[in-house]
């Protein structure tokens, strides 16, 4: 106890040690299926949101590749379920909106999440501003492979006319080339904390999305891939470091290589177990009754 009965405060953590915009950990994961992918994510946010975890920038793949469903949407056959499960894929909601995107595997797609909170860079207790810092970071990066990438200025938003497929329709600062969408990101906000994430195709497969978005009468119309765009496919390792470095660069943010922490795993795993590998939450959106985090 110090003077007047007061907690004297202990040294800062690694992560809140800088000035303005403060340190980030740069987490990059091996592939794991949608389920684990999901959880994690969210054990991300809540811990940064409780401030037990730093503000993080994670990469990441899919083993197998899965659709990932938006928090709020129907599985009104819009999407070809049946076309899914021949071909292997795996199926998992979102805590975050929007449409449905299916993830590859390191082969074709880098994912990346952010989760932060107020405080940890200018704007980012905003709901739009976090979008456009993001896409700052995004876009340094992609530039700097050589993808000649624009930032979307605000767009309206009408979720009536909100397609089934995330890549035909492309958002408030979200990137595209030459007006079709290259990354597709979708965000949820809880107290003063946020998760934003999002897919940047590497490459893709046409057959295996036209079978399992067969509402959509081409869902390559409006989408590409840095394959399309530069001629040729980077690796994910190339894509993250060229994105991590785009971060850096557009915010002079100091990213610091990491791993989970004990509490984060313990996390995950839960949110795994309970809510992201149950039907009740992949079909409903509803989390199991019994579920409990506090």
């Amino acid at each position: 106890m110090g003077p007047a009965g007061r907690h004297q405060p202990g040294p800062l953590p690694w992560w809140a040690r800088e000035s303005g915009v403060s340190s980030f950990r740069l987490l990059v994961t091996e592939p794991v299926d949608g389920a684990a992918n999901m959880a994690l994510d969210e054990a991300l946010l809540l811990g940064r949101l409780r401030h037990g975890s730093p503000p993080t920038l994670r990469f990441f793949a899919w083993s197998p590749p899965t659709i990932s469903l938006g928090y709020g949407q129907r599985l009104d056959g819009r999407i070809d379920e049946q076309a899914a499960e021949a071909l292997g894929l795996g199926l998992v909601r979102r805590a975050t909106g929007g449409s449905a995107i299916l993830h590859e595997g390191p082969d074709l797609e880098i994912t990346y999440s952010v989760a932060a909170g107020a405080g940890d860079f200018e704007g980012a207790d905003d709901l739009l501003e976090t979008y456009r810092w993001i896409g700052a970071g995004l876009l340094a990066g992609l530039r700097a492979l050589g993808a000649p990438v624009d930032m979307v200025p605000v767009q309206p938003s009408d979720p009536a006319a909100m397609p089934a497929f995330c890549f035909a329709r492309t958002g408030s600062f979200e990137l595209e080339v030459q007006g079709k969408k290259l990354v597709g990101s979708a965000q949820r906000r809880q107290g003063s904390a946020f998760l934003q994430h999002g897919a940047i195709m590497l490459g893709a497969e046409p057959a295996r999305l036209r079978r399992v978005f067969p509402a959509e009468h081409d869902p390559l119309a409006g989408m590409t891939t840095l394959e399309a765009v530069l001629g040729r496919r980077p690796s994910f390792d190339e894509a993250a470091e060229a994105l991590a470095e785009g971060f850096r660069s557009a915010h002079g943010l100091a990213l610091t290589p990491g791993g989970l922490s004990e509490d984060e795993t313990a996390l995950a795993a839960m949110l795994e177990r309970e809510k992201y590998a149950t039907d009740e939450w992949t079909r409903s959106g509803r989390a199991p009754r019994a579920l409990t985090i506090v």
